[in-house]
């Protein structure tokens, strides 16, 4: 009994204290459910697998994407100082995109690919880039030595380029053939890689395409 006139002494007043600690809390949890749904939001995925945020715009064109992303391609060499070349019948070109000077495409049965990329100064170095070629392929580094007697000089009109073939290990084999030519403070690079038999196949193609490089404006 002592109990049951305790709560009714507290009297209208009491009640309504008690009321507004209940809406107080009501509105407490209100607010954190909205909050969670704000966290826990999906966010549609973009064409990359990453989350497309709102105001994200896609790089400009000409400008690398993935690990290269916001990196734009390194400044083309001024005219007199440009590789020019004569493609070989039934090869054509495509023309600068992303990191690469010119991609030229060949008519040959299976997978060939043969890029050209500029790039200032030494760029890493001969061993470094030779090695990151074999790395490509799942070839193992080689040293000093190995390049020298893996390095075969071929002439041009441009100057001496330094090329080298490697082939891939394991039952379906790559084949790359890349050239490394240095001229008025630029790195050049020229690379043919693919499946190992039409890469073997326009090898002498690509030599003559070496062959045919030169420094200037258009003929």
């Amino acid at each position: 009994m002592r109990h049951k006139a305790h709560l009714a002494g507290e009297g209208p007043a009491g009640s309504a204290r008690a009321l507004g600690a209940v809406l107080a809390a009501l509105a407490l949890v209100a607010a954190g459910c909205r909050r969670d749904e704000v966290t826990r939001a999906k966010v549609p995925k973009g064409s990359g697998g990453e989350a497309a945020m709102p105001g994200a715009s896609m790089p400009p064109p000409g400008v690398a994407s993935g690990p290269n992303a916001g990196v734009p391609p390194p400044p083309a060499p001024p005219a007199s100082g440009a590789l020019r070349w004569t493609l070989p019948k039934g090869w054509t070109e495509a023309g600068r995109s992303a990191m690469r000077y010119a991609t030229l495409k060949v008519p040959a049965a299976g997978k060939v690919d043969v890029s050209v990329v500029v790039l200032p100064g030494p760029a890493g170095g001969e061993l470094a880039n030779v090695n990151r070629w074999r790395g490509q392929i799942g070839l193992a580094p080689i040293d000093e030595g190995a390049l020298a007697t893996a390095r075969q000089p071929v002439r041009s009109k441009a100057g001496e380029i330094s090329l080298y073939d490697f082939t891939s290990e394991g039952q379906v084999k790559t084949r790359m053939i890349a050239g490394l030519l240095s001229v008025d403070g630029n790195t050049w690079f020229l690379k043919m890689v693919g499946d190992s038999a039409p890469v073997g196949a326009t090898r002498p193609e690509f030599l003559h395409f070496l062959e045919s490089l030169r420094l200037g404006q258009a003929d």
